[in-house]
Formats: C-alpha cells, structure tokens, sequence
C-alpha cells in the first residue's frame, strides 16, 4: 500500500476538529440531511457548510443534492482507505519506510 502522506495529513487535520469527528459519527448511521446533521449541534448553518466542505474536500462525505437540501453519506472507500492507512502506520511490515534505508534497523 502507498503511503500517501500529504492527503492523509490533510484528513487528520479535518479530523482534529471535535464537530467534525462528531459528524462523522453521525454519518456512521447513514446518509443525513443537512438540517438532521444540525439537530446535534448549537452551531449556525453557514457553520455547519464550513465543516461539511472541509470534510468533503477531504474525500470523507459525499454530497447529494436534492432540491434545496443537501444530503451528506460517508465516502466509505475513503473512510477504509483512511483505516488501513492507519493501521499500516502504527503496525511494523514489509513495507516499512526504514526498510529502504541501508541503516535501518527494523526486523
């Protein structure tokens, strides 16, 4: 897997807000309306605009537009793509940046 870690920095950095987390956890459940994803939130509209266009930016949510409303789902190829990322960084493999390095002193 290429580790691909400007786009994914980018991802973290959309994920260090607690709103954001916290919509996506909402997402977790299905697709929503943005007037649903507000319920949950003591925010204005063009704020939650804001933290929706950084997410989708991100390749996080996906956005579907119905009339005057936007209906927002997790990209979930994305979401997995972002997990194994994850999971490859903190986990020792083959692949492991050290191991092109004549110095390295993985196993």
């Amino acid at each position: 897997m290429k580790m691909d870690y400007e786009q994914n920095a980018k991802i973290f950095k959309a994920l260090s807000d607690s709103s954001r987390l916290k919509i996506i956890d909402i997402l977790s459940c299905g697709e929503k309306c943005a007037c649903d994803i507000l319920e949950y939130f003591d925010f204005t509209q063009p704020t939650l605009s804001h933290h929706m266009k950084v997410l989708s930016d991100c390749g996080l949510v996906e956005v579907r537009k119905e009339g005057l409303w936007n209906y927002y789902s997790l990209d979930i190829n994305n979401c997995n793509k972002l997990t194994l990322f994850m999971m490859n960084l903190v986990t020792e493999t083959k692949d492991c940046i050290c191991k092109n390095k004549s110095n390295c002193t993985c196993k």
